[in-house]
């Protein structure tokens, strides 16, 4: 069978280099499902993918898209936990920006819950960061303070939400205020806007003290980097856990280690896909442990925009200019938000 599919063909620096074209799927094999997938949500890593700077290279061509939800259309003799016709959830690492997808039935898994298409296409790996930093390499403890920087994105968003069910009382950073009403009727108990006069990000060190008894935080949270890094360390309570997540900031920056031997704080980096490559028990058992919150309907990610597959090209756009609040999903075969 054919399925429209946008595929980047040549690695290139402009995104849009992508094509919208039609490719053949074949029927799966024994230990393969193929999905008539709805929704596929659009990720920092898909942009890095096409212009080569992401760690993995997928060989060319390939479809961006790393997470979506469908149907099943065709299940191999060996696939049992799956049939034909079942809405579920996929996990790959590219291939998701298509109509129809050929793929080992271990990476699809029946949609958790009530979940919608579009959310159960955008919260494994959004869910899975906050999970692994917050509970796996951040110990956050009930009553201790969370600063979620970038808390307007996807994992940032998806920090506030865990932080709030961990029990923590969460400060949230994001650079518009019309993002950060959001992120307040989503639970934060603080919003900060660290946009400075001149466009640099920072100001918000004597405000995180102000709100904390001048303790600072006890977890930051940290997918920016640069100088929001840097003004972090001024504003981290006394053993405290600094989690780098990335370097959305285009920063990459150096701690302090004079501020890390005096407030005996931990600089922690948080890569939540290696950490469960590197231990798979634990792994698996993160992957299950959010599951089961979303079957039960206790996380809710936050999808802010629906774009049609001829679209995929914006939907990117939108994520590359800063302007997505929490997520984006690319919609195939007359889905809808």
């Amino acid at each position: 069978m054919k399925a429209r599919t946008v595929l980047c063909e040549a690695i290139s620096e402009d995104i849009g280099s992508v094509r919208l074209t039609e490719v053949d799927v074949p029927d799966p094999g024994p230990d393969e499902v193929r999905v008539r997938l709805k929704a596929c949500s659009v990720n920092f890593p898909d942009l890095l993918m096409i212009q080569g700077k992401y760690q993995f290279k997928p060989p060319l061509p390939f479809a961006p898209g790393g997470e979506a939800a469908g149907d099943v259309e065709a299940v191999g003799d060996n696939v049992t936990h799956v049939k034909e016709g079942d809405p579920v959830v996929v996990g790959m690492r590219y291939g998701g920006f298509t109509e129809a997808i050929t793929l080992p039935g271990g990476a699809v898994r029946p949609i958790p819950g009530t979940m919608s298409y579009a959310k159960a296409a955008s919260y494994a790996t959004a869910y899975l960061t906050a999970y692994v930093a917050l509970v796996c390499r951040g110990y956050l403890e009930p009553d201790e303070t969370l600063l979620v920087h970038g808390a307007t994105g996807g994992v940032g968003m998806a920090a506030v939400d865990l932080g709030k069910r961990l029990g923590a009382t969460v400060i949230a950073t994001g650079g518009r205020d019309d993002k950060l009403a959001v992120v307040t009727s989503r639970g934060a108990d603080h919003v900060l806007n660290y946009t400075q006069p001149d466009g640099t990000l920072g100001g918000f060190r004597e405000e995180v003290k102000a709100l904390t008894g001048g303790r600072g935080a006890d977890v930051i949270y940290d997918p920016v980097g640069g100088d929001v890094f840097d003004e972090s360390m001024r504003c981290i309570n006394w053993g405290g856990r600094l989690l780098t997540i990335g370097f959305t900031s285009g920063r990459w920056p150096q701690a302090a280690v004079n501020l890390i031997l005096i407030k005996q704080i931990a600089v922690i980096g948080v890569r939540a896909g290696e950490y469960g490559r590197r231990a798979p028990e634990k792994g698996r058992a993160n992957n299950e442990a959010l599951y089961a919150m979303a079957a039960a309907g206790e996380i809710d990610p936050y999808v802010c925009r629906g774009f049609v597959l001829d679209e995929a090209v914006d939907a990117m756009r939108l994520l590359e200019n800063r302007e997505v609040i929490g997520k984006t999903v690319v919609t195939m075969n007359g889905y809808t938000l």
